[in-house]
């Protein structure tokens, strides 16, 4: 065996790096890393959402990016690094047109980028009203299920390390008509508190919109709206227009309101990962801005009872 063999069969059987001319030995190659938790999913009603009690045996139907047949309405927590928690939360609302939940593209893939922004992020899963057989309607149970995420994140917040006064909901198409279901119309007369979470306050602190879809819009409350960030892309036929009249709307009744329409730009740009436009692919640094430039990730400024 020649002399390189030998080193070489030293350096593998050692389990360290031995250096010539160096007394001693560098420190062996660091272990495999652990594998990652998976994200804490979170049901919002432990003892079953109302209205389910027929489906709740039925599992969930996922492939691809889509996710269906949700009876067991969930959160999904992805908390921001310690070392740049800003206290700030996000629930994220997918789109799908409530037939399916755009569960990868629009939910779990959009957690990420607000952990970068120090923003904790909730992905809901809600009960879809337009798939085949649903007996769910999307503005008593969807809506519904996007309520109460908001209170459950309100009276956890200490637990999840959030502040309660800075808790927002970004929906992207149907996930952003339940976000104007919720954030700027009025909440349904007839729902009683079924426990101590429902007796939270369901309103969010600021929304975000993107690509949001009509339902909801006009809205009925628009006076009492939390601050908006709204996108949209300027060849969207489904849902340009009521971004504008969202924007339009809220900018009327004094509510503080930022639109950004993209020109080129068409339906379901998510975080433009198949654009060629730098804007696009840059709308997400527009709305760690805004975050940033209305104290919601530093608290200043932010109103609390």
């Amino acid at each position: 065996m020649s002399a390189l063999s030998v080193l070489l069969v030293t350096l593998v059987v050692a389990g360290s790096q031995v250096v010539p001319g160096y007394e001693g030995s560098l420190p062996a190659r660091a272990p495999w890393p652990q594998a990652v938790p998976s994200p804490e999913r979170i049901s919002l009603w432990p003892k079953g959402a109302p209205g389910s009690e027929s489906r709740r045996a039925q599992p969930e139907v996922a492939q691809d990016y889509w996710v269906r047949n949700i009876n067991d309405p969930s959160l999904t927590f992805f908390p921001a690094d310690p070392r740049h928690n800003s206290g700030a939360a996000i629930i994220v609302v997918p789109g799908g047109g409530h037939k399916i939940l755009v569960w990868t593209t629009e939910g779990i893939d959009i957690a990420p980028r607000l952990n970068q922004m120090g923003v904790t992020a909730f992905v809901l899963k809600y009960r879809l009203a337009r798939e085949q057989g649903s007996p769910y309607s999307v503005e008593r149970d969807a809506a519904g299920d996007l309520r109460r995420a908001i209170r459950w994140v309100r009276a956890n917040a200490a637990r999840y390390g959030v502040d309660p006064h800075r808790i927002g909901v970004m929906g992207f198409s149907a996930g952003g008509e339940l976000v104007s279901l919720v954030a700027d119309n009025p909440e349904p007369a007839d729902q009683k508190p079924a426990d101590a979470i429902d007796r939270e306050s369901d309103r969010p602190d600021f929304q975000v919109q993107v690509f949001p879809g009509p339902l909801g819009v006009p809205a009925a409350a628009a006076g009492a709206a939390p601050p908006a960030f709204i996108t949209a892309g300027s060849l969207d036929k489904c849902c340009a227009l009521p971004a504008l009249q969202l924007y339009e709307q809220l900018r009327a009744a004094g509510v503080p309101a930022e639109l950004h329409m993209y020109a080129g730009a068409d339906h379901a740009f998510n975080l433009g990962e198949r654009s060629s436009l730098l804007s696009i692919v840059h709308w997400p640094d527009r709305l760690a801005d805004w975050l940033a430039d209305n104290g919601w990730l530093d608290g200043k400024g932010v109103a609390k009872p």
